[in-house]
C-alpha cells in the first residue's frame, strides 16, 4: 500500500510538473516569438539607423507594380516612417550573379538617395564575389548618397566599363550585377516615388 501511494504521488507530481511547464511555455510563447521577430527585423533593417524610423517597416509591405526591371527583379518593398511621415523605402531585389542569384536589400531616402545596401542571400565564390555578403560591407558603402541620376546612366558602371565604380577584386560579374541592381532600384524609386511615399498608413 505504501509503495502504491508513492507511485500515485509520483505520477501526480509528474503530471502537475508537465502541466505547469506546458502552461508556462504557452504563456511565454507569444513574447518569445515577438522578441525573435524583432531580432530578425533588426538584423534585416540594419541598413537604417535605429533612430531614423519608429514604425515596423516589415509589417507594412508595399504593393509593387512593374517588378521586372532591366537587370533585376523586385521581391518586395517596405516603407519606414517617423512620426507618421515616410523617411525611407526599402526594396528587396534579386539579380543574377556569377554563381547564382544575389538578393539585396536597398534603402532609399525620401529624396531618392541611397541610404544603404545589404546582401541578404548569395552563392558567389568564397574569397572573391562572396565578399559581397560581408556585413558591414565597405564596397557596398561606396554607393551611399548616390541616386538614380547621380551619377549619370553611363557612370553607373565599373571603371573598366568607363563608369565610376571600382569592382570587388576578382569578381567582375558579381560587381556588375550588384551595380545594375542598385541602379535599377534607384530608378524604380524615381519612377514610382509618389506611390511608394504616399502609401503611409
Amino acid at each position: 500500500m505504501n509503495r502504491t501511494n508513492s507511485l500515485i504521488t509520483l505520477a501526480l507530481l509528474t503530471t502537475i510538473g508537465v502541466g505547469v511547464t506546458y502552461v508556462v511555455q504557452r504563456s511565454n510563447a507569444p513574447h518569445i516569438a515577438a522578441e525573435q521577430r524583432q531580432l530578425e527585423s533588426r538584423k534585416l533593417l540594419d541598413v537604417l539607423s535605429v533612430d531614423a524610423y519608429d514604425n515596423q517597416p516589415l509589417e507594412q509591405p508595399l504593393a509593387l507594380a512593374d517588378v521586372n526591371l532591366s537587370h533585376s527583379e523586385l521581391l518586395g518593398g517596405y516603407q519606414a516612417t517617423k512620426a507618421g511621415q515616410p523617411v525611407a523605402v526599402l526594396l528587396r531585389t534579386r539579380t543574377e550573379g556569377y554563381a547564382g542569384p544575389i538578393e539585396l536589400l536597398i534603402a532609399i531616402d525620401a529624396n531618392g538617395r541611397l541610404l544603404g545596401v545589404k546582401t541578404l542571400e548569395q552563392t558567389e565564390t568564397p574569397a572573391l564575389g562572396g565578399h559581397i555578403g560581408d556585413w558591414p560591407n565597405t564596397w557596398l558603402q561606396a554607393f551611399i548618397g548616390k541616386s538614380g541620376s547621380q551619377p549619370t546612366d553611363a557612370g553607373w558602371a565599373l571603371k573598366k566599363d568607363q563608369g565610376q565604380f571600382d569592382q570587388i577584386a576578382g569578381a567582375t560579374i558579381t560587381s556588375r550585377a550588384a551595380i545594375n541592381a542598385i541602379h535599377d532600384a534607384l530608378r524604380y524609386f524615381d519612377d514610382h516615388r509618389t506611390t511608394l511615399l504616399g502609401s503611409a498608413p
